[in-house]
């Protein structure tokens, strides 16, 4: 299982952190990735991070904004988002893949979370 939290609202330029908890042992054996759904528009990847923290990936619009982590001991991935822009309002979902090795495809997540809302006021 895994439930999101932090989402909220925040002005052009100002910062938020989303949280993933996940539930279950297999945790941090696990690749971890952050999608989001823009009312109207279809799910899209954000960014992910591999099993041990080693190899981030980012879509291009948030490179050098977003940062993804992972605290395999609390078993819970991170989202940091800086700089934020209207555009970047959209529900973010949490989402867990099977596989150790991290991967910006959707069909590479088989587990997602229900999602938290981030609205981006200009």
């Amino acid at each position: 299982q895994l439930v999101e939290s932090g989402g909220g609202v925040v002005q052009a330029g100002g910062s938020l952190r989303v949280s993933c908890a996940a539930s279950g042992r297999a945790f941090s054996s696990r690749a971890m990735g952050w999608f989001r759904q823009a009312p109207g528009k279809e799910r899209e990847f954000v960014a992910a991070i591999s099993w041990s923290g080693g190899t981030t990936y980012y879509t291009d619009s948030v490179k050098g904004r977003f940062t993804i982590s992972r605290d395999n001991a609390k078993n819970t991935v991170y989202l940091q988002m800086n700089s934020l822009k209207p555009e970047d309002t959209a529900v973010y979902y949490c989402a867990a893949s099977n596989l150790r090795d991290a991967t910006m495809a959707t069909g590479g997540y088989h587990y997602w979370g229900q999602g938290t809302q981030v609205t981006v006021s200009s």
